[in-house]
């Protein structure tokens, strides 16, 4: 983490709270890193469009003010996707048991990047079962570069399904103010 990313999370992380949402990941991505990139979600793993216009519209103004990036920058406010990245120990314990790959920031026995399932967190370690290994393999958080859920039918069914849910709730809720 720079120093800009942890101010960037001192600025972002209380606004997302506040709007009911978890934080999953703050990231410049582009080639200047001209985008900033804020990815939360609902503690139920959902996130519409309409929740990313309202988290933006919230954030907007305290970035504004404080004026954390040098130069332009475009925010983009996001949900984690169905193929969602790992990134907080929470991910690890909420995914156990879902198929996921892994790319570290240093070699282990020889590779950088592994496939598996998923194991949770053990003593503060990603536990993660290898595919073709029998033992679990546990890497500290900090050595993980990336990591994500494996797109698969079942991974789309259980999205799909927390989808319909958020939808029905939205249009219960939009009946009550009308």
């Amino acid at each position: 983490m720079t120093l800009q990313n942890d101010r960037l999370l001192d600025l972002i992380a209380p606004v997302v709270e506040a709007e009911g949402f978890e934080l999953v990941r703050v990231s410049m991505t582009g080639s200047k890193s001209n985008t900033l990139q804020v990815m939360a979600e609902r503690p139920d793993r959902t996130m519409s469009a309409e929740d990313c216009a309202r988290l933006s519209r919230a954030l907007s103004p305290v970035l504004d003010a404080a004026d954390p990036i040098a130069g332009e920058y475009t925010l983009e406010v996001s949900s984690p996707g169905i193929d969602r990245p790992l990134v907080r120990a929470k991910d690890f314990e909420d995914w156990r048991g879902w198929p996921a790959k892994l790319e570290l920031n240093r070699l282990v026995e020889g590779r950088k990047r592994f496939s598996g399932v998923v194991a949770g967190m053990d003593e503060g370690k990603v536990a993660f079962d290898i595919d073709g290994e029998d033992e679990t393999a546990l890497f500290p958080l900090d050595w993980i570069a990336q990591a994500k859920l494996v797109l698969t039918d079942e991974l789309i069914k259980e999205s799909l399904k927390a989808g319909k849910a958020l939808a029905d709730e939205q249009e219960t809720s939009h009946g009550d103010h009308q």
